[in-house]
């Protein structure tokens, strides 16, 4: 999770430390202290939930980076626009002034980063190349995060997929990363060790499912006043999956009514 994450209740303040966080900033610093004729772009992929977003405004605090998180109804305008804000400019003129301007400043520090979450968006939009256009201009490091995809994708812009000089594949978590997020939030709360692996199974190891199933874990502690869970005092709470329920016929709800 980021610096700036928020826990159940605001327990949590600062960096959760899991493995998705510590192996961006290395992407981020490889790229940041790479030799001038090496390539400047580096990708982070893998499924939702794996945290990449809180890896990435982490890297975002410690180096100043530009961060811009595409929208779905993002033209190449909107995108311009937005990194301008980000560097506290406002945007004026064509699509290509403010491409221009975009260049320039980040060409006036070449170790800022650029950020660009959900680069897929990018890709499918055919807007991907404006990306590499400005990040070549200025020799920046150029950070781009998506799905699973977004290599398999990238692979059909020739131009983009050469300058890549690292790739990040997002891991899901680990025990060790189930229990720093216990830690953040749930810390009056001790959890076994196999309650948090069988939470981390359940969640599909990933960061944003873990949470929502410890905060199911501080609800049952303050419900039963416990101080420590394991998976027998856990016994048929439900497991969040975020599985959708599946489709119900007429006479089980008839049944259930």
């Amino acid at each position: 999770m980021s610096s700036t994450a928020t826990g159940v209740k605001g327990h949590v303040s600062g960096q959760v430390p899991l493995k998705n966080v510590a192996a961006f900033m290395a992407l981020v610093t490889t790229l940041i202290e790479r030799q001038p004729h090496l390539p400047n772009m580096g990708v982070c992929h893998g499924p939702s939930g794996y945290g990449k977003t809180y890896a990435s405004i982490f890297a975002q605090n410690k180096t100043r980076a530009v961060r811009v998180e595409v929208g779905e109804s993002w033209t190449r305008k909107t995108l311009v626009k937005s990194m301008l804000f980000e560097l506290g400019v406002q945007a004026r003129g064509t699509i290509a002034d403010m491409a221009d301007q975009v260049k320039a400043l980040l060409g006036e520090d070449p170790s800022r980063p650029l950020i660009v979450d959900e680069a897929d968006k990018l890709v499918d939009k055919g807007m991907i190349e404006l990306v590499r256009e400005i990040g070549e201009v200025a020799s920046c490091p150029v950070i781009l995060i998506g799905e699973e995809r977004l290599p398999a994708k990238l692979a059909q812009h020739e131009r983009v997929h050469n300058r890549v000089l690292d790739w990040m594949p997002a891991l899901p978590c680990d025990l060790d990363d189930t229990a720093a997020l216990a830690a953040a939030f749930c810390p009056r709360v001790t959890i076994t060790p196999d309650l948090l692996d069988e939470i981390r199974k359940q969640s599909d190891g990933r960061a944003r499912r873990i949470v929502v199933n410890l905060a199911r874990v501080t609800e049952l502690a303050r419900n039963r006043g416990l101080t420590t869970i394991d998976r027998a005092a856990w016994g048929g709470t439900a497991f969040f999956t975020s599985k959708a329920p599946t489709p119900r016929t007429a006479d089980a709800m008839r049944r259930s009514a």
